[in-house]
């Protein structure tokens, strides 16, 4: 029986442990789940990835609270390493009612599987014990090269468990090539690798003008409106055509890698008829190669329930991407020099920095690299493309820091249609299987060198 047909016949299997994996509810966020779907689903990856013949699977309290699972499966000597990423908490569903099936149930529908994390990330998990499997899990068996795993159990968090807990414990974790299992392909069918993070940094913007709210009749003209000054100031920050314009920040960088066609971002991002999409630079320019900024929220009255009132104080958050290359922090701080000059009327202002996520560039070339062009070339009968990322995994910096000679790609399961972190997330079924027979195709052409 070939590879690919151990796989093909693993399916039923993978669908299985998939439905299984989306009842647990693994949100780590207690203030909105209980623990013990954390918990669970820990529990049953120790159990499942044991039967799938690793040794040594346990379970570490990470410094946030979650918990990351890590084993290892030995390969013959002097073989190389492979470190296997994913996550196992899952986004909360927002909003069950936005759901056409529950949201903690497998439901097949369309030729896709629905369910939360069916995509993300417990979708990488079934592509890995299929592998597994298909290389063969009974006593005895030998893989080519030795394999790890890391689950991650607070990634949607973003709270840094295991980004505190990869450079405590290089040695548990070291090895010569890590796949990160969380990306996924272009579209479906389309083999790809994403070789790009924009890093993220996160600002809040307040601004004051006054001491109280203001009777819009009584003073409306030359009392200075905070909430109208934050809009001026907020405005500045994109032209006419949508670009970025925040002084003294790169914006024309280009992407080399494969072309994103705008007509298929739109019906990805589901953009209205005849609105326009942003920029003058191509839409993989735009995602992957230029800084861009977003209001993420901004705090005044409500329509509903408002009065004719100047309002003395508004804020807004503010989400700044970065690509490879670009300093986060030095980017924030142009950002917060452009909104300072772009101040009206002498209006008091104040920043809160947030969060920081450096950006990452992924391996181009090396063995690891040239078998998984061969894997993938394998799975999907085509050549693999390469894409870049408009979010961040600020895990992919710490592993590249950690382990400065790793290889390091991204790959996964995640297509534009999966819908991650909205209602609906599904997976295609073909996905999980073709990414399988790509994970167990690179282990053996990894070893072959």
């Amino acid at each position: 029986m070939t590879l690919r047909e151990r796989v093909a016949e693993l399916m039923p299997r993978a669908q299985a442990d998939l439905a299984q994996m989306v009842t647990f509810r693994s949100v780590h966020d207690a203030a909105q789940f209980p623990v013990s779907g954390c918990d669970d689903m820990v529990d049953w990856l120790i159990g499942a990835f044991t039967e799938a013949g690793l040794s040594d699977v346990a379970a570490h309290v990470t410094a946030d609270g979650s918990k990351a699972v890590t084993g290892v499966r030995p390969g013959p000597p002097g073989a190389p390493t492979v470190l296997l990423y994913f996550h196992h908490d899952v986004q909360p569903p927002l909003g069950e009612d936005a759901w056409h099936s529950s949201p903690w149930q497998l439901v097949e529908r369309d030729g896709r599987w629905f369910g939360r994390g069916t995509a993300d990330d417990k979708g990488s998990i079934a592509v890995v014990l299929t592998a597994l499997r298909a290389l063969g899990s009974a006593d005895g068996a030998q893989l080519p090269v030795t394999v790890k795993i890391v689950g991650e159990g607070s990634e949607e968090q973003g709270t840094a468990g295991l980004e505190d807990f990869v450079p405590k414990h290089p040695d548990l974790l070291r090895a010569d090539a890590i796949l990160v299992l969380d990306s996924g392909n272009i579209a479906v069918g389309r083999p790809t690798l994403t070789t790009s993070l924009r890093g993220v940094a996160d600002l809040v913007v307040t601004v004051r003008t006054a001491q109280t709210v203001l009777h819009s009749g009584m003073f409306g003209g030359p009392a200075p409106d905070a909430l109208a000054a934050l809009v001026a100031m907020l405005a500045t920050l994109r032209d006419a055509a949508g670009n970025t314009t925040i002084d003294g920040l790169d914006a024309d960088g280009h992407w080399a890698g494969a072309d994103y066609p705008p007509d298929r971002f739109r019906t990805d991002a589901q953009v209205l008829d005849g609105v326009d999409l942003l920029g003058d630079g191509s839409v993989s320019d735009m995602l992957w190669a230029r800084p861009t900024v977003t209001i993420l929220g901004i705090d005044c009255p409500p329509v509903v329930g408002s009065s004719a009132a100047i309002q003395p104080q508004a804020r807004a958050r503010l989400n700044l991407r970065v690509p490879p290359g670009m300093d986060p922090a030095a980017a924030r701080d142009k950002l917060i020099a452009h909104l300072t000059a772009a101040t009206p009327w002498h209006a008091q202002v104040t920043f809160e920095p947030g969060g920081l996520g450096a950006p990452f560039a992924g391996s181009l070339g090396g063995p690891a690299f040239d078998a998984m062009g061969r894997a993938m070339h394998a799975a999907y009968g085509r050549d693999l493309e390469t894409q870049g990322q408009g979010g961040s995994i600020p895990l992919c910096p710490v592993f590249q820091e950690t382990f400065p000679d790793a290889e390091i790609m991204l790959l996964g399961v995640c297509e534009p249609e999966c819908r991650i972190h909205a209602p609906n997330e599904s997976v295609d079924p073909s996905e999980v299987q073709n990414m399988a027979l790509v994970l167990a195709t690179f282990l053996g052409e990894y070893a072959a060198g």
